[in-house]
């Protein structure tokens, strides 16, 4: 087995693990000390310079901008040295991923049409989760030509950047001007530090943590800062891999064992004992699952389809149509990105039941359909 397999379906297991044990809880005598450990109070740091939060905002605005720091350093690395580096190898999964995020948001919409509250919730079924996809797909694994898992990659990347994006044009709170103005200098800070050649990674990660304060504050959202800290790293000195690549080195199984499953635990548990009919057949619920499911399906299948027709894009070497209907429906595996957006995008409590079942059924559903239609197109190709 190659290491990025198994690292790819150890990653999975550890995502899986932490959703059942995040519904045993939920849904056991425990549940009620799980909710409220969740929804109560922490503070960091010495007053007057202390925050206070819930754990779940810590998990979501905090440990989550770690998750995000590894996808700036991510999306650096494919952009300028990786499989998005090529124009020509990058116009393809650009164009599957856009298709994978409209077409999602257009079935939610047309779903949640004449329910003006639940419009706002377009954006959740456009993500994907690369680790639980990926993982999924070394599950697999036998008989798959490895360009699939090149092109998976790169189409998930792009997908986490359209995230990025929404996130920052939609989800953001009033604003604190002082605080943005703070947020811009620690910005422009961690670009002179890059553009002057400074090596040292201590002094982007201090500047880095005041911009995540800032960002905090500003009522924009924290994991951007992630992001921005990330994309100001810098990749390579003189020949010679930069802090950005050991840094993603040394992130990785932290995020991976750490804080995604922390994030799962903490976001996934639903209390099956308030599931009923109505919460099944809510238009969230269903749209999110029929986005993720669906959408996904049609989106990224029609428009790479379309690329190649066209003759925008080529398929990866030894891929088959087969292979890309089974990836489409991988790339409806939004649950981590999509248990995020979620959040934002339903702030309250009232409909956060119905996002993680819409989410876990969307996912579940995507995760097997790929799975045994990859499989059933390596076994014909065997």
């Amino acid at each position: 087995m190659a290491a990025s397999d198994k690292r790819d379906r150890l990653a999975a297991y550890a995502l899986l693990a932490a959703v059942v044990l995040a519904m045993l809880l939920a849904n056991s005598p425990l549940g009620a000390r799980y909710q409220a450990v969740l929804l109560g109070s922490l503070t960091l740091g010495i007053a007057p310079l202390a925050l206070t939060k819930d754990v779940l905002h810590w998990v979501n605005d905090g440990l989550m901008a770690i998750f995000f720091l590894q996808v700036g350093l991510e999306i650096k690395r494919e952009c300028l040295v990786g499989d998005l580096s090529s124009p020509r190898r990058a116009l393809l999964p650009a164009i599957g991923a856009v298709g994978g995020m409209l077409v999602p948001a257009l079935v939610y919409l047309l779903i949640n049409m004449g329910h003006r509250a639940t419009l706002g919730g377009w954006p959740i079924p456009t993500a994907t989760d690369i680790a639980f996809a990926l993982g999924v797909l070394a599950f697999v694994g036998k008989g798959l030509p490895a360009s699939l898992r090149v092109f998976l990659l790169a189409l998930a990347v792009i997908d986490d950047l359209g995230a990025i994006v929404l996130i920052a044009a939609l989800f953001t709170d009033s604003l604190s001007w002082l605080a943005l103005w703070l947020a811009a200098l620690s910005l422009a800070t961690l670009v002179a530090l890059n553009r002057f050649g400074v090596t040292r990674l201590a002094p982007y990660l201090l500047v880095g943590f005041l911009l995540w304060l800032s960002v905090l504050k500003s009522g924009v959202h924290a994991t951007l800062a992630g992001v921005a800290l990330g994309l100001a790293i810098p990749l390579a000195r003189n020949g010679q891999p930069g802090q950005a690549a050991r840094l993603e080195h040394a992130l990785h199984p932290w995020v991976t064992f750490l804080i995604l499953p922390v994030f799962a635990l903490a976001n996934a548990g639903v209390p099956l004992g308030q599931v009923d009919a109505q919460a099944l057949t809510h238009p969230v619920t269903v749209g999110i699952a029929g986005g993720l499911l669906f959408g996904k399906l049609a989106g990224v299948f029609s428009f790479t389809w379309l690329a190649v027709r066209l003759r925008a894009g080529v398929l990866p070497d030894g891929v088959t149509w087969r292979h890309m209907l089974g990836v489409a429906l991988l790339t409806g595996i939004g649950f981590t990105m999509s248990l995020f957006l979620g959040a934002l995008a339903f702030p309250s409590d009232t409909l956060h039941g119905e996002v993680r079942l819409g989410v876990l059924a969307g996912s579940t559903c995507a995760a097997i359909g790929g799975a045994l239609l990859l499989r059933s197109a390596s076994a014909s190709r065997g």
